[in-house]
This record gives structure tokens, C-alpha cells and sequence, in this order.
């Protein structure tokens, strides 16, 4: 063993592990780096070479080792300390050969890893005859040179181990290697010891920062050993730092365990785990280098904050919809018209066009709002909702616009950003913009002109890209003649027009319509009930009437039948009479609800029976009863039964 003294103590300390032959080679390199590295020249055979490694690292006396073959691979599997390898070249094997030729026309090559197919494509050049193999371990390097003395090869080309065994043999043994590789090697090793350095301070950089963090923290590198964490963290997991650091996270808390992250490169957010007895919010996320995965980050949230904290946030956005729910999928109806409307909807979905929606009340218009919004370019992006006119004058300004501090009377430190700039980047719905009062009329229109916004008491305007999909059911022509409406904000607005039809115009969706509105209803109140039994009792009615709320009206009509369904067992111990009290929307408007003719069960199973041929038992699972209450109701008035089973 030897050491090369660098008079700096600031330079690189380097580990070089090597046989014999390889160390007296590389002698005149290593003197070559003593201004530039401390450099530590060790013997280490196959089987010493690790345990040698990891003492240096452990006492953290080397920053970067340096070895070739099998060496090498042997520190590279057992090492966390960089290792720098000495590469066999072509060049070099070329030398070794040419060198090997003025002894002998038969040359045995045994080198570590694998074997070197071009060489079979120049033996013929260097008009020698070439053998050569490959070994993985000391005693395959010992078989395949056996095979070669056996064979009558006297000189041999190899790695130090193979050289030092032609030596004892009393044969002629080259080395492979040659200075140049070893001083690329060398310069391998002081470029890895830089980075090693980087690094070294980034972590140190990056346990300052975690250490002034609540939350508990930790960082893994590309091998998921631990790089940082921070005094939360350590807290929480009952380890110190320094058992900490270097350790493998996956043995050492396998269900924090970061390899999932390394694997996948994609974030995991807002998952709850349970760790030390109590429930957590885990975050993990990869940490990227020049764009590939160099490690992650996991973080615990306490969910017992978060649902303290939780409380403050949904009062403090209540007002503020961001993300939008419904596609084009959930949009229900079959009729012309709403195909048609629905076509042309998606049709707006994919341009950043404004679109005006009018339609009256309840008939859906922030549903294909937010059906346009997620079938765009904008789906990732903010979806924020605004009702124009639920908002006073001066309030709807600032929510619209946002503030500066001071901006008027009791207006927040800092100020606040206006719902334009929320929705950058997405999609701002202005629904009843009709009722929006005329001055801020005119304010809407220059930002929809600029596409800039300019808070309340601020001179400079902000950017914002924004999509603009406005809704009414008013009037606006009606408006615009007896100016409440400008006229030219409803052409700045009126470049894409839907119109949507009321349900009075759609009677062939409304009962498509209530049977799902009334399967989500009958689900979330647990009736147990057949859809389609019950609604087979009503729809004629609901297609009667007219439906002056629309949808809405619909799904709250949905919405009192299920919870009036949810004292029956049996479709036929419905009291229908209690039932059109509960729901005077079914009753005929020249009628009163003692008056309407709702439907007897033996009318009901006759009706079943016509339609399935006779077949009592589909009619009976139609009307949702078993077999003997159809023939119990049938038996009411047996002069008109179909025949059949």
C-alpha cells in the first residue's frame, strides 16, 4: 500500500485498488495526479478488494475509488461511495497483440466481462492465431487459462489476474491495459469526486431548508437511500439523523418506502396512510436532474390539521367553484333538439371562442359550461363560476376584478387577485351575465377586448388568458332595446351561441330523464325499490306536465318520490294516492289530485302482461312483484287476461 500526498487538503481523496501488474503500471499516472488528487494505491485481490472499499468509505477517508474488470464490478455492487472504472480499450488489446506476435503465432486472450467478436476480424491481419475467452470470477479466469496451457498456448493476453497466473505457470503473460486507459480512469474518478462534492453540498443545502420545515420531510436518492431528512421527520420515524443517512429506506421503513416514486418518475399526492398509530396525508414526488430521476421526496402531512385547516378553507372558497365536474357523457337526452345543442357544444369545446349559453332557468346551462371546459384544451386549468347577479354592485367589482391594499374601506392587507386572474390559463363562467349592472358592463367589456385586468385602486394591467363562456335567461335584444344591456358587449360575447330548449320543448328526454335522476336518488336514500316499476306508474304524467323549472324541477321531484318510496318493501304496497299529494306536479292542471286517475294495480298488470305476450313471469319481474302478486292482482277482474304463461 501507498500514499501520494497532495500538499492540498482540499483536493479529492482517491482510493486506487489494483493487482500488482495494474499498480506498477499505472505508477508514472498516479505520480502525474499528485498536484491534483491524495491519492491511496492499495494491492486488493478479488476477495479483499470490497472489504478494503468499505473500511476507506466508512472512515470516510476516500471520496471516489478506482479499479478495473472484476474489481471493478465487485465495488460497484457493494459500494455507495462512487467507483470509477478503468476501461479496456480496442487499442489497448490491439498493442497487447502486436506486442504478443513478435514471441509466438498463438495468442490466448482471458479477459473479465466478455469477449471481443472484431478481434476475430483482424487476426487474420496481424497473421497470428487468436483463442480468447471471457470470466466472471477468479476460478473461470483459472479454468480458461488451463484450457489455453493445455492447448499449447505459451504467451497470454489478460487482465492482471491472468498474468499473474501465466507468470506462475512459467509462461508469457501481457497486460491488456494500457496508461492511457488507466489515466481516463483517472480522470473519471476526479470528475465523479466533483459531483460527489456537489452533491454533498446540495444535501447539506437541502437539510438547512427541511430543518425549517413543520412538516416532516425526507429525500431519497436514485437507489432509495436516505439523503435528508429533517428533525420532524426523524422525530416521527425514532431514528437519529445519523442512522438515517445512507440507509435504504425500503428495509428501513418498508411502508414509507420511496421505490414505487423512483420506478414510475410520477408524483402520488393526497394518499392517506397509517404510520406509528396514527393517520397521515403522504405525498411523494420524484426529484428530477436534467430532466431523468434522480430521487424523491416524501412528505407527512398530520390529518388531524389538515381537517382543522380544512374547515377555514371550504368557508374561505365556498363562493369560488375552480374545477368543473360534469362532461358530455353525463349530459342526458335524446330528443332532436338536444342532440343538436349537444353537437354543436362539442363542436365550441375545442376552440377558446366565447360562447353565450341562453336558456331558461334549470334547463342546464353550467352543466355544458363545464361539459365544453372538460372536453378542452383548458381541462387541467382553473373552471371558476360566477352568478352575476347574486352579487351587489360594488361587490361583484372586486370579485371580478380583485384589489389593491387599500383599494376602499375594510379591503384586505395585501389585496386580492379578482376572478380573472383566478381562471387564468382556464375558464371563467359568467352565468346570468344579463343582470350584471350596466358599469361593470363596461369594465367586462374592455378586459374581454385587452384580455388584461386591472384591479381596483392599481395603474398597472395584468395579462391573463382566459376562456369566456357566458349564460341568461334573460332577454339580452329586449334588453339592449331599453338599455340595460350594451350592445356592444353582447356582440363581444354572442360569437358562439347555444341555445338550450326548456323540458316542455324535450318531452321524449323527460322521461329518460327522471329515470336516472330517480336510480341517483333511490341509491343515496337506500330505497330498494325498482326504478322502472315506479316510473312506469308516472310517466304520463310527467310528460304531461310542463315543467316550468326544468330539469331542476325534475330532479327535485326525483329527489321527493325517493324519500316517499323509502317507507314501501313491495312495489305493491305503494299508497300511489299518498304519493299524488306528495307531488301535486303530477296532477293534470284541470284537475285536482283527488281527481286524477292514477292507474290500478289490475290495470297496471294488464298492461305488463300485453306487452310481454302473456308472459306472466317478465311481466311480473317488469312491474318489480313476484309472480303471486301479479296473479293477486289480476284475479281483480279476470273478463280481460291475455293467455299465456
Amino acid at each position: 500500500m501507498a500514499r501520494y500526498p497532495s500538499p492540498r487538503r482540499d483536493l479529492p481523496r482517491v482510493c486506487f485498488l489494483s493487482y500488482r501488474h495494474i499498480r506498477e503500471l499505472a505508477a508514472p499516472v498516479v505520480a502525474e495526479y499528485a498536484d491534483r488528487a491524495e491519492i491511496e494505491v492499495v494491492d486488493g485481490t478479488f476477495d479483499r478488494t470490497l472489504g478494503i472499499a468499505r473500511d476507506r468509505a466508512e472512515r470516510g477517508v476516500a471520496d471516489v475509488f478506482v479499479s478495473a474488470g472484476s474489481n471493478a464490478h465487485v465495488l460497484r455492487g457493494g459500494l455507495q461511495a462512487p467507483v470509477a472504472t478503468i476501461q479496456l480499450t480496442g487499442f489497448d488489446i490491439l498493442q497487447a497483440l502486436l506486442k504478443a506476435r513478435e514471441l509466438a503465432d498463438r495468442v490466448g486472450i482471458v479477459m473479465y466481462g466478455a469477449t471481443i467478436p472484431e478481434l476475430d476480424a483482424v487476426k487474420g491481419l496481424l497473421n497470428i492465431q487468436i483463442a480468447q475467452y471471457a470470466y466472471q470470477t477468479p476460478a473461470d479466469a483459472r479454468q480458461h487459462f488451463e484450457t489455453l496451457r493445455r492447448d499449447g498456448f505459451r504467451v497470454i493476453v489478460g487482465s492482471s489476474l491472468v498474468v499473474e497466473l501465466a507468470e506462475q505457470a512459467g509462461l508469457t503473460g501481457f497486460l491488456a491495459y494500457s496508461q492511457a486507459s488507466i489515466r481516463q480512469g483517472f480522470n473519471d474518478a476526479l470528475e465523479l469526486a466533483r459531483v460527489a462534492r456537489l452533491e454533498a453540498g446540495r444535501y447539506e443545502r437541502l437539510n438547512s431548508v427541511l430543518h425549517t420545515l413543520q412538516d416532516a420531510v425526507l429525500a431519497v436518492d436514485g437507489e432509495n437511500r436516505v439523503i435528508a431528512a429533517n428533525p420532524r421527520m426523524q422525530q416521527i420515524m425514532g431514528v437519529e439523523s445519523d442512522a438515517l443517512m445512507g440507509q435504504d429506506l425500503a428495509r428501513l421503513q418498508p411502508e414509507l418506502s420511496l421505490l414505487a416514486t423512483l420506478e414510475r418518475g410520477a408524483d402520488e399526492r393526497g394518499r392517506v396512510q397509517r404510520f406509528q398509530g396514527r393517520d397521515w396525508i403522504v405525498n411523494r414526488s420524484p426529484i428530477r436532474e436534467r430532466g431523468m430521476v434522480a430521487g424523491a421526496a416524501l412528505t407527512l402531512y398530520d390529518a388531524r390539521q389538515i381537517q382543522e385547516a380544512d374547515v377555514s378553507l371550504r368557508m374561505q372558497h365556498r363562493r369560488l367553484q375552480r374545477s368543473a365536474k360534469h362532461s358530455f357523457e353525463q349530459l342526458i337526452g335524446a330528443s332532436p333538439s338536444f342532440r343538436q345543442t349537444l353537437a354543436a357544444a362539442q363542436r365550441y369545446a375545442h376552440t377558446d371562442s366565447t360562447v353565450l349559453i341562453r336558456g331558461e332557468s334549470g334547463v342546464g346551462k353550467e352543466l355544458f359550461a363545464q361539459a365544453m371546459h372538460n372536453a378542452g384544451s383548458r381541462a387541467a386549468r382553473p373552471f371558476i363560476a360566477v352568478n352575476c347577479a347574486a352579487f351587489p354592485e360594488t361587490l361583484l367589482e372586486s370579485e371580478l376584478f380583485g384589489y389593491e391594499e387599500g383599494a376602499f374601506t375594510g379591503s384586505r392587507r395585501g389585496g386580492k387577485p379578482g376572478l380573472f386572474e383566478a381562471a387564468h390559463t382556464g375558464t371563467l363562467f359568467l352565468d346570468e351575465i344579463g343582470d350584471m349592472p350596466m358599469p361593470l358592463q363596461s369594465r367586462l367589456l374592455r378586459v374581454l377586448q385587452e384580455r388584461e385586468v386591472t384591479r381596483l385602486g392599481a395603474t398597472a394591467a395584468i395579462p391573463v388568458d382566459v376562456r369566456i363562456i357566458a349564460a341568461t335567461h334573460q332577454p339580452l335584444e329586449l334588453l339592449i332595446d331599453t338599455q340595460r344591456f350594451r350592445r356592444d358587449l353582447y356582440y363581444r360575447v354572442n360569437t358562439l351561441r347555444l341555445a338550450l330548449a326548456p323540458l316542455r320543448e324535450r318531452r321524449e328526454d323527460v322521461v329518460l330523464l327522471a329515470g336516472v335522476l330517480l336510480k341517483r336518488q333511490f341509491e343515496r336514500v337506500g330505497c330498494a325499490l325498482d326504478v322502472a316499476a315506479v316510473l312506469a306508474v308516472y310517466a304520463p304524467m310527467l310528460q304531461a306536465y310542463g315543467w316550468p323549472g326544468n330539469v331542476r324541477e325534475l330532479e327535485n321531484l326525483c329527489e321527493r318520490i325517493a324519500v316517499f318510496m323509502t317507507q314501501f318493501d313491495a312495489i305493491d304496497t305503494v299508497d300511489w294516492a299518498g304519493l299524488r299529494h306528495e307531488c301535486p306536479e303530477l296532477v293534470a292542471s284541470d284537475a285536482s289530485a283527488d281527481e286524477v286517475d292514477w292507474p290500478s294495480h289490475h290495470a297496471r298488470a294488464v298492461a305488463a302482461l300485453k306487452r310481454h305476450d302473456g308472459n306472466r313471469q317478465a311481466a311480473a319481474r317488469a312491474l318489480g312483484v313476484s309472480r303471486s302478486t301479479l296473479w293477486r292482482w289480476l284475479s281483480q277482474d279476470d273478463d280481460h287476461l291475455p293467455v299465456g304463461g
